[in-house]
């Protein structure tokens, strides 16, 4: 028991919260503590009855039986991996940019499921993350069942399609990839390689709530370099050019600082 104390212990922090909660609130439906009804997201009774805890339990919620144990434990561990090496790679050392990023993630994904009617959100969360990683890692090589090989930008889809054969939702897992392409796009690509302004930007409430602990070392990646402008190049950078009011995302640059 204590090793596997030792491991949970070893889970970072947003990770291991979120990892326990996708565990209890489905043994919470399985042994029938709370309805199963109560925890998926319904829009009439999220609305029209303010049963507003339906978005944050639908996350959590996935109904584990025989037909779908496998399915669920699958997307754990896709969970836990993923989300500890966003958490302890290009986000280490900086809680609230990653917090950000789910809440982003996570909001885009309740509004999808009240537009769709889509009651279980825990699959499309998870391969937001899933996908964020895969972009910050585009050019890693990947292992994944029978030794295939490939790049980490085709996981999303490999997985989308593995999901599929086991019985999964290929809507869950192409919101889930929809969603992690608009935060990373957002926040990294159109700043950053297209010149453009930065539409997302982490609340400085959250820095006060989770400060950006420094020295941290990136094991898993790192936001892509921002590419110079042309006015940029002319003048050596700098803070006085016309990019002068952009942020500098390039590998030295630790999100959340000033």
């Amino acid at each position: 028991m204590s090793d596997i104390g030792d491991w949970f212990k070893s889970i970072p922090f947003i990770t291991r919260y979120w990892f326990t909660g996708s565990i209890v609130v489905p043994l919470i439906g399985k042994l029938g503590l709370i309805s199963p009804v109560y925890l998926v997201l319904w829009p009439e009774a999220f609305f029209h009855k303010f049963q507003i805890w339906r978005p944050i339990s639908s996350t959590l919620y996935f109904p584990v039986g025989p037909g779908t144990g496998f399915l669920y434990l699958v997307n754990l561990y896709f969970l836990y991996q993923y989300s500890t090496r966003l958490e302890t790679g290009a986000f280490d050392g900086r809680p609230a940019d990653y917090i950000f990023m789910l809440l982003f993630n996570w909001i885009c994904v309740v509004i999808t499921g009240l537009m769709i009617d889509m009651q279980l959100l825990m699959i499309p969360l998870i391969m937001s993350v899933l996908y964020v990683w895969a972009q910050l890692n585009r050019e890693m090589i990947v292992s994944f069942w029978f030794g295939t090989r490939f790049k980490a930008c085709y996981l999303p889809w490999v997985i989308l399609g593995f999901n599929y054969i086991i019985g999964g939702s290929i809507v869950n897992d192409l919101i889930g990839n929809l969603v992690g392409h608009l935060y990373f796009f957002l926040m990294f690509k159109y700043p950053m390689d297209l010149g453009g302004r930065c539409f997302l930007s982490t609340p400085q409430f959250l820095y006060r709530w989770f400060p950006s602990r420094r020295g941290g070392v990136s094991g898993f990646g790192v936001p892509p370099s921002r590419r110079p402008m042309p006015q940029e190049q002319a003048g050596g950078g700098g803070g006085g050019g016309a990019g002068g009011g952009r942020h500098n995302w390039g590998q030295g640059f630790r999100l959340g600082d000033d």
